[in-house]
């Protein structure tokens, strides 16, 4: 009998990506590592709980949610949360960065001093640098100031992410966009008193997430599925996302999907199959290969911005 695991999702450290399983046990992600599971047969995708606790009815949640969880535990996470603005009191400080994703892909945001950059590990961030630090509501007051007076977004999609990956500029270009905003920052009016001002200190992890010589991505899984599978080498990793090599080229993983599983090893396999009329297909070709819905990744598809402003 095949021994089952439940993934807890993707964490991020100084040294990589790490697959992290129930238990707490983890495994280190490497470029060039073979990444393989299957969904064992018959299985359903259950709700993750919220906040450390389990679900009490281990609800059936959607295949290609990236929460994965239930309509109740999903509430009682949000319940206890800065990104959803319902933990106002929070007394611990915080930082307001600029993040960079790619050409005209650039947002604001905050997260806990005392998790360092782990924040921008997790959403990808290819290089960032810090604005300010101060209490939470201060730093709240300096993200809403950057959307209306400057129009920078506190979100990009992953979609938009992930398509440019491949095709990123040189280190000078790549700070360009967050040094002329960081500078912009330091003329406006209505900064929060009790949030100090950070030097521009630009932080770079092309080469923590593998992406000098990326090759482009051809699709990405859509959601996984009972008795599906996934076999592929790792070329590189950023955020929630994993670039596998496989039979019908680099596909993007978003390990968010794995979340809420029963999941198990696999063999090489071999074939190919086309589904008809939705855009999506699966493949399996010489041991790396799927046969979880692939969607197609194309530029046009996201509306990725020519510029800031």
């Amino acid at each position: 009998m095949r021994q089952v695991w439940t993934c807890s999702g993707l964490r991020w450290s100084g040294d990589g990506p790490v697959l992290v399983w129930g238990g707490g046990r983890g495994s280190p992600l490497a470029r060039g590592k073979r990444v393989a599971f299957g969904v064992v047969d018959g299985g359903v995708r259950t709700c993750v709980g919220a906040r450390g606790n389990p679900c009490p009815v281990r609800a059936a949640v959607s295949r290609r949610g990236t929460g994965a969880r239930c309509e109740e535990c999903a509430r009682l996470d949000r319940a206890h949360s800065v990104a959803a603005d319902t933990l106002a009191d929070d007394p611990r400080p915080y930082h307001v960065y600029l993040a960079w994703f790619g050409p005209g892909l650039v947002k604001v945001g905050i997260t806990r001093v005392e998790r360092g950059s782990a924040r921008l590990l997790e959403q990808g961030a290819v290089t960032f640098s810090w604005l300010g630090q101060g209490p939470l509501m201060a730093a709240r007051r300096a993200e809403e100031l950057l959307r209306a007076a400057l129009k920078v977004p506190d979100r990009i999609p992953y979609a938009a992410k992930r398509v440019v990956r491949a095709t990123l500029p040189g280190p000078e270009e790549r700070v360009a966009e967050i040094r002329e905003l960081h500078a912009l920052v330091g003329r406006l009016d209505g900064w929060p008193e009790s949030l100090s001002r950070a030097p521009f200190e630009p932080v770079d992890h092309m080469d923590v997430f593998g992406l000098a010589g990326l090759p482009p991505a051809q699709g990405v899984v859509s959601e996984l599925v009972a008795g599906g599978a996934i076999s592929g080498e790792l070329c590189g990793a950023a955020g929630p996302d994993l670039h596998l090599v496989t039979g019908r080229g680099v596909v993007v993983l978003d390990t968010r999907l794995m979340r809420g599983w029963d999941l198990t090893g696999v063999e090489g396999r071999g074939g190919h199959r086309e589904e008809e009329g939705n855009g999506e297909s699966e493949s399996r070709d010489g041991g790396f290969g799927i046969t979880f819905p692939v969607r197609e990744l194309r530029v046009a598809d996201v509306g990725v911005q020519d510029g800031l402003f």
